[in-house]
């Protein structure tokens, strides 16, 4: 989850477009919002569980760690200068995959499989024949190209692209044990929903990849575009149908989600609303784990805040609240335990890392010891041992990957 803009919303007023917070605390580093103080938990729950923090060393401003395997392995991107790699981290080591890449300048690696085996998006060196900025990277102020941004599948030292619907753009969200890849490519018809002189021009819509084919997922009824953010072992992804917007440097995509949707043997299934149309910051499911368990996040009635849910079938979609005393949130991360994280904010949209424990969203600061030199701004990833993987902020304002060790 990347949520500057949601941020944004909070410091200025203004209602923004809405994947995991990319930039979630730029404005952090920025000075233009507050380290929020760790909160005292309520004397009556049970001791929770403590952490020891691995700093991953600084991200930049558009780097962050994405993803987390039971082995360890983390996926993401590191900013050095004005471009962004896709990036390995294992025992605090780090590995650039786009060295050489897709001979373009910018990429990242938003999820991995317990193989090794990496996903997400890199720019090549073919021009974009309609001066689409598909994934973004010139809107984040990054060197672009102009180039097309495509999906990729890494492994054993090497970045290969995955084929789109027959437009120039896309992106590999998640990938499964099976090597079965969920995300988003461009056809080639044009989208009129797409804000007028913008530069997306064509749909775009939810993909898997099996067997290096590529399979259209059905959108929600009327809706052209939308995104597969996960995938689990049954085959079962996840993620949102909307209409297209302008680019949002939260998510990553140029989509208004407005249902949150699981796809089964090629349905889709709308997992509801926790009373919100969508046109606020939106409704979307961005994880599932492999017990079919789906967790995002919704706006409220009357759209001007979103929590966190989870959604399962017997329960239907289940809000997870805040962080006590916060406003808005939203659940990134699940493992097959059901441990979810996330981030919490605050009526200024102050952002903090959440756990759940005990059915209660806890600052996960708190969890940490009191002299960290890190801020755990969002919580983006959790694996089977409970370990979590997010943003973090110095004491001078850099960001930061981190990995907290339970």
């Amino acid at each position: 989850m990347r949520l500057k803009q949601i941020l944004k919303t909070g410091l200025d007023g203004r209602r923004t477009t809405n994947r995991t917070s990319l930039v979630a605390t730029s404005l952090l580093a920025a000075g233009l919002i507050t380290v929020l103080p760790a909160q005292t938990q309520p004397n009556h729950q049970p001791p929770p569980p403590h952490y020891r923090v691995i700093d991953l060393g600084q991200v930049g401003l558009n780097g962050q760690p994405f993803a987390v395997n039971n082995g360890g392995l983390v996926a993401g991107g590191v900013q050095t200068g004005s471009t962004v790699h896709a990036a390995l981290w294992f025992l605090g080591r780090m590995v650039d995959l786009n060295t050489p890449g897709l001979k373009g300048p910018n990429s990242m690696a938003f999820g991995m499989n317990q193989w090794g085996q990496a996903v997400g998006e890199a720019q090549t060196n073919r021009p974009d024949p309609k001066g689409e900025d598909f994934c973004g990277f010139a809107a984040l102020g990054l060197q672009s190209s102009g180039a097309t941004c495509v999906p990729f599948v890494w492994q054993n030292g090497a970045m290969n692209a995955l084929p789109t619907l027959g437009g120039g753009n896309g992106f590999a969200e998640q990938i499964n044990s099976l090597g079965e890849v969920a995300g988003t490519a461009e056809n080639n018809v044009a989208d009129s929903t797409c804000p007028s002189g913008g530069p997306q021009k064509l749909q775009f819509k939810p993909v898997l990849w099996q067997n290096g084919e590529i399979h259209a997922l059905p959108t929600h009824s009327g809706d052209p575009d939308g995104n597969a953010h996960a995938i689990n072992d049954r085959a079962q992804a996840a993620g949102e149908s909307g209409v297209c917007g302008a680019f949002n440097p939260i998510w990553l995509t140029n989509l208004q989600p407005l249902h949150a949707l699981l796809w089964e043997d090629g349905k889709a299934i709308d997992l509801g609303s926790l009373g919100g149309t969508g046109h606020g910051n939106g409704i979307s499911a961005l994880n599932l784990n492999n017990r079919g368990q789906v967790i995002g996040f919704s706006d409220l009635k009357g759209d001007a805040s979103f929590h966190g849910f989870v959604w399962n079938q017997g329960s239907g979609m289940q809000d997870l609240g805040t962080v006590r005393g916060d406003v808005n949130s939203a659940a990134i991360g699940i493992n097959d335990q059901g441990q979810i994280v996330g981030v919490s904010l605050d009526a200024n949209f102050n952002p903090r890392a959440f756990v759940r424990l005990s059915q209660n969203l806890i600052d996960l600061n708190t969890l940490i010891p009191a002299n960290s030199a890190l801020y755990l701004a969002t919580a983006c990833s959790v694996n089977a041992a409970g370990e979590i993987i997010g943003i973090a902020v110095d004491t001078t304002g850099n960001l930061h990957g981190y990995v907290a060790v339970p």
